[in-house]
């Protein structure tokens, strides 16, 4: 009788214990939902347990994991996939873009200054105004008078005679100064152009309150002194309201993973002491970007992964060889057509970058390099290229190049040769679209910018994203301009041979992004095993119309199974 008990008494344990392992945590039923799978395109409904994905399958199937416990959540029918993986923004950046002056909408230079002349009148005596998003080549109304399309400071100056400003170019590349700030910087006729920058002057030798690339060090370095001025204790709320408003636009937008392009040790610690606390609610993946220097002896650590349950990692290096296109930055083969005799900046010299390399196969971190034109990604190509070949044992590196925006045909297919992930932004396209032919001409704008469908076509992996606050972080306009490359606002189709399918564009925005961060085992796509981090969308983003795609609002983002972001 014993015996006979016994076995009963185990046989119980071991049916409860299937029956525990087998009652999901959340069921997600009545759904249409796109996986990202090849082996499993669509389904109706998900399971998830502990964060990750138990079970995709029918709703009759997904409801018999269903037990006393499970939160059930009916979609009655509407779109759901994968959360979106921003793949290149700055992420305290696009935080304090929120907290400051933000001029990505702005159509006119008195526009800017008017919201400077506002925030002047409600600043403290020598307190700094800072702002960012303007772009001259996208105001709607001319300039009284300019250089190189430039406006002059004196505007923004008597707006704001007693406290600085800085206003940083969209593309991040250039910023403005007004003449307060300038003589904090101590910049006169005499102050030379920096090595890889330019402070721009008229005719006359006088700087009209613009820098570019490097040059910007100049006015940086008066704004940081201010920064010195303030408490460790203040300097951190103010990056943690940043870091806060850049999670709640995200979630908004149905990003739950974001990976970001270049964080100093500082915001490193902070990031994972956040994660590692449970403060993070989407995830982060980060490039750190210091000099060689400042690395070579402060790499323990390193890599990162998975820190705080999957919530942070830093597993890789930034650095950069040019500017921007915009800026007259973006370092070419040749001559500007707009600005001749000039190819742009170098503005890291490339011995920078090869000791960067080195140290990233000696700390096992994927290697990004910022690279816009053409001439920039060759000589990225070959310094990759050669450490590949120094390196043999060395496989699946799947080091980046970050924009890679403007290619010499020739090195398209190395991207696929050399395993090479090119980091793309779809929104930077149809955006800098009014200009791009008159900085390259016909011929280069044609057959090297933005070439996303050769690149696909010769077998290249292209990640996607916003470069987030260069842009803004709306998912939907940079798909739309990925599969369709016109401009919102005013229909302008630039070079549509090398848009991107449907297929294509929704992959570049999740499975190819993780695969791009060696994420695809636990993020891309709707699979057993994979973190739950999901979206529900008001339109079905396989079959709508390209115009809905602009329409499609967030209505649920999930991360790792639970609800982050919901509207009613």
């Amino acid at each position: 009788m014993y015996v006979k008990n016994s076995l009963l008494l185990c046989l119980a344990i071991l049916i409860f214990s299937c029956q525990t392992e087998e009652t999901a945590d959340v069921v997600m039923v009545n759904g249409n939902f796109y996986t990202v799978n090849a082996d499993q395109p669509q389904a109706e409904a998900v399971a998830v347990k502990d964060g990750r994905i138990m079970q995709v399958g029918t709703t009759a199937e997904i409801e018999k994991l269903k037990g006393a416990d499970t939160e059930v959540m009916d979609l009655k029918g509407q779109f759901a996939m994968p959360g979106l993986i921003e793949g290149h923004g700055h992420f305290s950046g696009l935080g304090q873009s929120m907290l400051n002056l933000n001029f990505l909408r702005s159509a006119s230079w008195d526009e800017i200054v008017e919201m400077v002349a506002e925030a002047a009148k409600k600043a403290k005596p020598g307190e700094w105004i800072t702002g960012r998003g303007w772009h001259q080549e996208k105001w709607l109304q001319p300039l009284d008078r300019d250089v190189l399309g430039y406006p002059y400071h004196d505007k923004l100056s008597a707006v704001s005679p007693d406290n600085p400003v800085v206003l940083g170019h969209a593309s991040g590349h250039g910023l403005f100064a007004n003449s307060k700030a300038m003589e904090l910087a101590g910049v006169s006729k005499e102050t030379p152009n920096p090595s890889g920058g330019e402070i721009v002057r008229d005719s006359r030798g006088e700087a009209i309150g613009v820098f570019e690339e490097r040059a910007q060090a100049i006015i940086r370095a008066a704004y940081q002194e201010y920064l010195n001025t303030l408490t460790d204790d203040q300097k951190k709320d103010t990056w943690l309201a940043g870091i806060e408003a850049a999670q709640q636009e995200c979630l908004e937008n149905g990003i739950t993973s974001f990976q970001d392009a270049g964080s100093s040790y500082q915001d490193v610690d902070w990031y994972q002491e956040l994660a590692e606390s449970g403060d993070l609610d989407m995830r982060l993946w980060v490039m750190l970007r210091h000099s060689h220097d400042r690395m070579k002896d402060n790499m323990v650590g390193f890599p990162i992964v998975n820190a705080g349950d999957h919530f942070f990692t830093c597993k890789a290096i930034k650095t950069e060889v040019d500017g921007a296109l915009g800026s007259f930055g973006a370092w070419l083969l040749s001559s500007y057509d707009d600005k001749t005799e000039f190819v742009g900046q170098n503005t890291t010299p490339i011995s920078e970058v090869e000791k960067i390399a080195a140290l990233a196969i000696d700390h096992d971190m994927q290697l990004c390099v910022h690279a816009i034109g053409d001439k920039a990604n060759q000589v990225v190509l070959d310094v990759m290229q050669q450490n590949f070949e120094k390196y043999p044992d060395k496989k699946d590196l799947r080091w980046r190049i970050e924009h890679a925006q403007h290619l010499d045909p020739a090195d398209i297919p190395r991207f696929s040769e050399l395993g090479v992930i090119a980091s793309m932004q779809g929104i930077h396209c149809t955006s800098d679209a009014p200009f791009v032919v008159r900085r390259l001409g016909e011929e280069r704008a044609r057959d090297g910018a933005y070439p996303w469908r050769s690149l696909l076509d010769s077998g290249a992996k292209v990640a996607n994203g916003t470069d987030a606050p260069v842009e803004d972080v709306d998912p939907f306009e940079c798909l739309y301009a990925s599969v369709t490359r016109k401009r919102v606002d005013s229909g302008l189709e630039f070079f549509p041979e090398q848009r991107m399918t449907r297929e294509e564009a929704l992959y570049s925005y999740t499975l190819w992004n993780a695969y791009a961060a060696f994420e695809e085992e636990d993020k891309g796509s709707l699979e057993v095993g994979k973190l739950a981090d999901i979206v529900v969308l008001s339109k079905d983003l396989a079959t709508c119309t390209d115009a809905e795609i602009l329409e499609t609002k967030v209505k649920m983002t999930i991360v790792g199974g639970e609800v982050k972001f919901m509207v009613d």
